[in-house]
């Protein structure tokens, strides 16, 4: 199981959101590529980064420092936010990307959602973002009226490699896992997912791994939980070097 520090970009900070709403944010560094550094310092496996004004304006807002942080850390990176074209997927990748995540444009635009992953084959994966299992998009704040397990198997038809899976009622919350969400999803899912929202601690780790080691779960993003200590990551990732 991987921990990804999560690194998201509002206004060319690195910063924390409150259930998706871009109005409820902490700032937690000035400059994010510092803070990819630190990571990586910490000995992290990977990082996953989201341009949020991207998410919300519909373009790779963040796309500079992004490649400052591909060219400037050398642990694989994945990347999601305001990718909704093909240009700006291949300009992540040739910047160094070894990820990235299509939320959007999968759900709002399947043909070239598959287009992009036949180009890119096992680096493109699908953001399933849901409130009570239905899914959002657009920076979370369109209703897509479909449900997670009405998307996915034709998102795996088309090539979709993994999968981020976020519970938006925990983001940033700091209220553990939902469980049964979670569960459900592993049991429909034939590729890897990977979950957001709600870890706290330690402990919430151990659970995931206790209930869920040989499914299809490859990993947990935190971001509050390790930027405020309630999860302290040398100590999440010594436990981690243990079990695996």
């Amino acid at each position: 199981m991987i921990l990804f520090p999560a690194i998201d970009i509002q206004n060319g900070k690195a910063v924390r959101l409150k259930q998706g709403q871009k109005d409820k944010y902490t700032v937690f560094a000035d400059d994010p590529v510092e803070m990819a550094r630190h990571w990586s310092n910490q000995g992290a496996k990977w990082l996953h980064i989201v341009d949020l004004d991207g998410a919300f304006e519909g373009h790779a807002k963040s796309a500079p420092i992004i490649e400052r942080i591909c060219s400037d850390i050398n642990i694989p990176i994945q990347i999601g936010g305001g990718i909704r074209n093909l240009e700006t997927a291949r300009a992540y990748f040739a910047a160094g990307a070894k990820r990235i995540i299509i939320g959007t444009m999968a759900l709002e635009n399947p043909e070239v959602f598959g287009r992009l992953c036949k180009e890119f084959p096992g680096k493109v994966g699908v953001s399933l973002d849901a409130v009570a299992g239905k899914l959002k998009t657009r920076g979370w704040e369109t209703d897509a009226g479909k449900d997670i397990d009405e998307v996915l198997p034709g998102l795996e038809k088309l090539g979709a490699a993994f999968v981020i899976y976020t519970d938006i009622e925990r983001d940033g919350m700091r209220t553990g896992v939902n469980i049964g969400a979670l569960e459900k999803l592993l049991q429909l899912s034939h590729i890897p997912v990977t979950c957001a929202g709600g870890v706290s601690e330690l402990d919430d780790l151990v659970k995931l791994h206790e209930k869920f080691a040989g499914t299809k779960l490859e990993g947990v993003i935190s971001g509050r939980a390790l930027y405020e200590g309630s999860l302290n990551f040398a100590d999440a990732q010594n436990w981690l070097n243990k079990i695996q």
